[in-house]
């Protein structure tokens, strides 16, 4: 006779993503779409000095509803990096229009802020996420670039998992 299941993972997650999420305060079916409306219209009315606005857009929203306001860790170390904390909150990337449209340039869409990554140090905003209209997630800091996954689940498997994103520019 098998013995009982102890899989607690219900959810689209990784049980290790799953634990990090939960442990944040997230469950399924959470959604915030107040919270994610009044950031959409903070980072619309926003104009860079230099007269840069932010996209925004479903997928953006969307996360935002879902995961915005939560900061995440890891519940222990990376597969091949040190996974490091995140707070779902675009509004860290607000003086980062210019950046985000240039890497939307460059990628042939266009793209958001997110959240931010925070440092080894526990800094926060060393590393801006953003998500593109497609939903893909970057990570852009002083040492290039990085793609962290087809979506947000798969961007926060790469990121509680500690496993290596890939570059998309040279440093």
């Amino acid at each position: 006779m098998p013995g009982p299941n102890l899989n607690t993972n219900t959810t689209r997650f990784p049980v290790a993503v799953d634990a990090a999420l939960r442990a944040a305060g997230w469950q399924p079916g959470r959604w915030d779409i107040r919270q994610a409306e009044h950031w959409a219209d903070t980072l619309r009315a926003h104009l860079s000095p230099a007269g840069h606005r932010h996209s925004v857009f479903p997928a953006a929203v969307e996360a935002w509803a879902e995961f915005g306001g939560l900061y995440v860790a890891a519940p222990g170390p990376g597969r091949q990096i040190a996974p490091t904390p995140v707070r779902f909150d675009p509004l860290g990337g607000l003086h980062h229009a210019r950046t985000l449209a240039d890497l939307g340039r460059a990628l042939g869409t266009e793209v958001c802020p997110l959240g931010t990554e925070f440092g080894s140090d526990g800094a926060d905003g060393q590393t801006v996420l953003a998500i593109d209209s497609a939903g893909r997630v970057y990570a852009l800091d002083h040492t290039g670039d990085w793609y962290l996954g087809a979506d947000v689940d798969q961007a926060l498997s790469t990121l509680v998992t500690g496993t290596q994103p890939s570059r998309l520019s040279p440093a």
